[in-house]
């Protein structure tokens, strides 16, 4: 278990949330979010996922302005009651870092079944350091990701909006079925 859970809600996060928006920009994120020079078909992928995320709340590719005000919005955990981040060991490799990613998603399914709505939040990796600061963090602990947690609202776009997914038969085998 090479994770360490943080939730916070009330004036915990509130002050948190401060923290975190008098903080100067970090230079880079806490660890590489994604390879540098994504091939394909990641990169198309990502490309395409951004567009059509975008697109669902009105905002076209030109305004760059507009889009950063957006995934700002990630700061105040899209203004969800609770926050919660995730850190681990940085001396951690790939076979703990996926056992992370399958705790993030198994608190993800629970809270749905208790009514909940979530949102994974990989954006404070580029935001760790006041983060790491207003936790307390020991040095090798690195923040993962966080996660915003309470109701969506049905009625804003971006809550409609889905990924798109490639074919099942282009990224499954299945043989012997």
């Amino acid at each position: 278990q090479p994770w360490h859970v943080h939730a916070l809600t009330g004036e915990p996060l509130a002050q948190l949330l401060r923290a975190v928006e008098s903080a100067p920009l970090q230079e880079e994120p806490e660890y590489a979010v994604y390879p540098p020079d994504l091939w394909e078909p990641y990169r198309t992928r990502r490309f395409r996922n951004a567009e059509q995320l975008y697109a669902s709340i009105g905002i076209p590719r030109e305004d760059k302005a507009a889009r950063l005000r957006q995934m700002a919005k990630n700061a105040s955990f899209f203004g969800a009651p609770v926050g919660i981040f995730l850190s681990v060991d940085r001396r951690m490799g790939p076979p703990q870092w996926a056992d992370l990613g399958i705790y993030l998603q198994t608190v993800m399914l629970l809270a749905v079944e208790q009514g909940l709505d979530t949102c994974a939040q990989e954006f404070w990796a580029f935001r760790s350091q006041p983060v790491a600061r207003f936790l307390e963090l020991a040095p090798e602990r690195m923040l993962f990701a966080g996660i915003a947690l309470g109701w969506r609202d049905e009625s804003a776009p971006i809550n409609q909006w889905r990924t798109e997914r490639d074919p099942f038969d282009t990224w499954a085998e299945m043989r012997g079925f």
